[in-house]
């Protein structure tokens, strides 16, 4: 579906008879999606999205300045005031969409005059012939129906505010809901729900005798008070919820303020300086010990050369001395095996070879012993034994010293730390009042909490006693209407209801997965920052959203920033396009909101060029700016421009093609 042209004439601040070409083809080949209309506030910016909402769904448009009026108050409201009263106010709406494979066009005609004849507007149907289908006049709502059903059409045509109010609520608004559950297919079975309902009724009524006929209407009324009692509560304890939220924010700012300004230092202030006592106490222990360590051993570490010059010059003194030893114990050996030698029958000159090795043998085995200096430590075996005791002590004794050492500065740290947290306390008076405005805020939470308990516990027994009144009816057909044909409905439509319920339940799901993902990817692109969020669940009673971080943790969506939640309301409703399947038109009243610069060119250069093939954005001159429409028509993504000229002194605006602010 294209939009392709809209003709305004005497209709709200537009004078006379001005067209609009809304077609995205800038030539027979090509074609771009976005076409731009700028005007200040109160221009008739809105009046726009009015009018194309108006020429499609006529009495059931939810038009912005409509309200509570009725049609015909309304279309009186929608006529220029500048203009004769016996005029005609008229709207048309060409578009261009595809039946039977083939493009077929068709121009919505509305027209009226103040004070309109039967309170409603004349709607015509032109076709590509120019003639009248009176046929299509007729089944109209239906035909749009099929194209662009009312309840999804707030995802195609939206406005800032309908983003705003989105983003900064937990649960989506009404309006958000009904396009989801039309979009769903949940509205075809509720309503197939309340219909199977009313035509059970209808059938008891049928063949139920006078005394039937009043238990019956008697258990009707009861149920039918029941359930308005069910929606009364329910709004009730919908309220409740807002408020318990509010109060809850509330409690959080004032636990902020009460741990920033120092409130719960100040609450602890005699445990912290406890603490200061027992670190100070444990300190003193610590140097304690490292005096005992200095009265020790601990002073010789100061000529560690020294200590280890004598250890070494003891080791050499005792190799000596054993080796001197060795050497006199051969010496003796040698001389009793010559004097052997002398008594046995060995010749002299044998003897005396046999000596003369000997000696050389020792000289020989002696020659490599290393020479020292003078002896000078003359140190025995049990003073070498305790100097080597010694020195193993003292190394125990420096690592001990370095362990306390740092005990020692782990402590003052501690001590600095504590001294530093006591100094941030708040004064008593001060900490009183922060006190003070805590546990109002928390009791003012607990009281919401409890006037919630009681409306959803008050909640749930209206359940039980519609549930048993319902029973009672059901009990009541079965026991005491007997007619063959109306049973057989009732058991029929019983087992309808049944199958509706888990058709609701499975179509909720299917669907939901889908939009979860589109969600998620629309939201994703649009951020530019796929660190976080990695999935986005959406509740299927409230369809709220949930979002997940890369851990499965949750992420609250206060956590977002506000350009963030703008951004995630803009991919909810880009999603729920995408997801319902329709190729339809795109218009974006006041786009762009509170962005800041970062999200904005993101919206910029990503979402209008994508959100559909026709995009219509109804921008001020602060929102499309300067940059960001240089931008777009350095893209090549705008097909044609338009600038609503507002005269405050007549209160009309004049539609001027191909010019836009700047």
């Amino acid at each position: 579906m294209i939009f392709l042209e809209l003709v305004l004439q005497n209709f709200g601040p537009y004078t006379g008879k001005q067209v609009i070409n809304l077609n995205p083809k800038t030539d027979e080949e090509n074609s771009r999606p976005i076409i731009l209309l700028g005007g200040m506030n109160g221009g008739g910016k809105t009046t726009l999205m009015d009018a194309i909402r108006l020429a499609l769904y006529g009495a059931r448009a939810q038009c912005s300045t409509r309200g509570n009026l009725s049609y015909s108050d309304f279309l009186s409201q929608c006529v220029n005031n500048k203009i004769d009263p016996v005029l005609d106010t008229r709207i048309e709406l060409l578009f261009e969409h595809i039946e039977n494979d083939k493009p077929i066009k068709y121009r919505v005609v509305r027209s009226w005059t103040k004070n309109p004849k039967d309170g409603k507007d004349t709607l015509g149907i032109l076709g590509d012939s120019d003639t009248w289908p009176d046929a299509l006049v007729n089944i109209w709502d239906e035909y749009i129906e099929n194209l662009l059903p009312l309840g999804i059409s707030n995802l195609f045509l939206f406005d800032g505010e309908q983003v705003k109010e989105l983003a900064e609520q937990e649960t989506p608004p009404p309006v958000v809901v009904d396009a989801i559950r039309g979009l769903l297919g949940l509205e075809l079975a509720d309503r197939l729900a309340v219909d199977l309902d009313i035509l059970v009724n209808r059938k008891l009524k049928e063949v139920g005798n006078s005394k039937d006929l009043a238990n019956l209407e008697e258990i009707e009324t009861r149920l039918t008070q029941q359930q308005e009692d069910y929606q009364t509560t329910g709004e009730k304890l919908e309220t409740l919820k807002n408020q318990v939220e509010e109060l809850e924010q509330k409690q959080q700012e004032a636990f902020d303020k009460f741990i920033y300004e120092g409130g719960k230092i100040a609450a602890e202030r005699t445990q912290l300086e406890l603490q200061q006592d027992t670190k100070t106490a444990e300190i003193e222990q610590v140097r304690q010990s490292m005096c005992e360590l200095a009265a020790d051993v601990l002073p010789l570490a100061l000529i560690p050369n020294l200590l280890n010059q004598a250890q070494t010059q003891g080791e050499k003194e005792f190799r000596h001395q054993q080796v001197q030893i060795s050497k006199d114990l051969l010496l003796e050996r040698d001389q009793r095996l010559l004097s052997w030698l002398n008594q046995v029958e060995i010749s002299p000159i044998e003897v005396d070879k046999i000596q003369s090795f000997l000696i050389q043998d020792v000289d020989n085995l002696y020659a490599k012993t290393i020479q020292i200096e003078a002896l000078w430590l003359l140190a025995d075996d049990e003073t070498l034994s305790q100097l080597d005791n010694l020195i193993y002590h003292l190394q125990n004794s420096k690592l001990s010293a370095k362990e306390k050492l740092a005990i020692l500065k782990n402590k003052e740290e501690e001590i600095h730390t504590l001294e530093r947290q006591v100094q941030t306390a708040a004064a008593p008076e001060d900490y009183t009042k922060l006190r003070q405005a805590l546990e109002a805020a928390q009791n003012q939470v607990v009281e919401a909490k409890a006037n919630y308990e009681t409306i959803r516990r008050r909640l749930a027994e209206l359940e039980t006693i519609i549930a048993k009144s319902k029973r009672e009816l059901s009990d009541y057909t079965v026991e005491n209407i007997k007619h063959k044909n109306s049973e057989h409905i009732i058991t029929s439509a019983a087992k309808v209801q049944e199958t509706l319920k888990t058709f609701r339940e499975k179509l909720t799901l299917r669907k939901l997965n889908k939009l979860e993902e589109e969600v998620k990817n629309c939201f994703l692109y649009l951020l530019h920052k796929s660190d976080l969020v990695h999935r986005i669940t959406i509740d299927t009673k409230t369809f709220s959203l949930l979002l997940y971080d890369l851990n499965g943790k949750p992420v609250p969506k206060h956590r977002l920033s506000a350009g963030e939640k703008q951004l995630l309301a803009i991919a909810f409703l880009w999603g729920l396009a995408k997801v319902s399947g329709h190729r339809l038109p795109v218009a974006i009243d006041t786009p762009l909101g509170r962005l800041d610069s970062s999200h904005r060119s993101n919206l910029v250069e990503r979402y209008f060029p994508s959100a559909s093939h026709q995009v219509i954005l109804l921008s001020t001159d602060t929102e499309i700016g300067k940059k960001e429409v240089e931008t777009l028509r350095e893209n090549e993504a705008i097909a044609r421009e338009y600038l609503l000229k507002y005269d405050s002194t007549t209160r009309q605006t004049t539609v001027v093609e191909n010019q836009y602010f700047w």
